[in-house]
């Protein structure tokens, strides 16, 4: 179901919280050159799966850098996702995300490594580390949607129809979230079939 979003507007920018543009200056194989970039954090995201259900929990929020640009999509799908904003290990924010956006308690040695990449490359150039994580009914400690007004969804991908979703171009997703897809079925196989009681 979209978003209902009204009286959008865009006007410039004068108080920075969580980015800041900045102009670069350097001097690349003798020339001098410039570049506009923007400061922000590293970030965690991890995927999600639900061993009873069979499928990916995903979240969908509003994102109005997506509606200012694409207004046939008032809403993304993601990966359960957040800034690297403290000094505690990558896998323990991962496990305060998890538990704030989608309800479930995971216990930190539970959440395995994926990968890293950088995003943005040619504004932010911010490093986003993914991870992975099984999840089910007994993991369940509230319903989730985010705090401070974060207004997630939550939205559960059955594994059978993941593939269809991937290349579905009318819902908008992040490459994280198609990255981890794939990830997953390179690993565990199209139905999961590999998936141990361990992982």
């Amino acid at each position: 179901m979209p978003f209902k979003i009204t009286d959008f507007t865009i006007s410039p920018y004068r108080e920075n919280t969580f980015v800041k543009p900045v102009q670069l200056h350097y001097s690349q194989n003798g020339k001098d050159r410039s570049w506009e970039a923007v400061k922000s954090h590293d970030s965690v995201s991890v995927l999600l799966y639900h061993r009873e259900k069979k499928a990916f929990l995903v979240v969908r929020q509003f994102r109005p850098p997506v509606y200012m640009n694409h207004k046939e999509h008032s809403c993304t799908y993601e990966l359960c996702a957040g800034i690297v904003d403290k000094d505690v290990s990558l896998e323990q924010i991962t496990r305060e995300e998890i538990e704030e956006e989608c309800g479930y308690d995971v216990p930190s040695t539970s959440i395995k490594k994926i990968s890293s990449f950088f995003t943005n490359v040619g504004v932010t150039g911010s490093k986003q580390n993914i991870f992975f994580a099984t999840i089910s009914d007994a993991m369940k400690v509230h319903a989730g949607g985010g705090i401070d007004n974060e207004q997630i969804e939550l939205e559960y991908i059955p594994l059978i129809a993941a593939k269809t979703f991937l290349f579905n171009e009318d819902l908008a997703k992040t490459p994280g979230l198609m990255f981890a897809f794939y990830w997953f079925f390179e690993k565990y196989g199209d139905n999961g079939q590999k998936l141990s009681a361990e992982d």
